[in-house]
């Protein structure tokens, strides 16, 4: 089980259609997702129907973060990119509302995450990538012993302006 004292991660389910139509809806985090354009809940409900699909067929995986103490749908986490062959896989992570960041979730649930990649898909390594403006990002990587290995220069556009892009990396011991 993926849980802490505060914190479960668990599969997409139905119901979490509305929180997911929301999330991804959200224009202020496009940037991150690379999305262009708004979700429909149609769209939302096929991919519910088959988030079901094993992490080696379709090379994702999302999870609802979960408040074991409110029981609160407060963010998902995904692995995404995930190449067997190479042992790699991309992480995400977003926390949903400003009153559940700074609490631990982020953390807990990245370090959940990392443990379950190394022993159970027996991963390599971890990448995410990183705007360099966000310093909450960067600080929770670092923390969880991420190394900056590379920058993507203008990598992003966003509002007639460029962004950098880092290359965030754990590598199995």
């Amino acid at each position: 089980m993926l849980q802490t004292e505060n914190i479960l991660l668990r599969a997409l389910e139905p119901e979490d259609l509305s929180f997911l139509y929301k999330l991804e809806n959200d224009s202020t985090i496009w940037e991150v997702s690379s999305t262009l354009t708004p979700y429909s809940k149609f769209v939302l409900k096929d991919y519910l129907a088959n988030s079901h699909k094993d992490i080696y067929e379709v090379k994702q995986l999302r999870l609802v973060i979960v408040s074991i103490i409110t029981s609160e749908t407060i963010g998902f986490i995904d692995l995404f990119d995930f190449d067997p062959k190479n042992r790699r896989v991309g992480v995400g992570i977003i926390i949903a509302s400003e009153e559940n960041k700074q609490k631990g979730y982020a953390a807990e649930s990245l370090s959940l995450v990392i443990d379950y990649v190394f022993n159970q898909l027996l991963v390599h390594q971890v990448h995410a990538t990183i705007t360099d403006s966000n310093i909450a990002s960067i600080g929770l990587f670092e923390k969880l012993g991420f190394k900056k290995y590379g920058v993507k220069k203008d990598w992003l556009a966003t509002k007639g302006e460029y962004k950098d892009v880092f290359l965030y990396q754990l590598i199995s011991e």
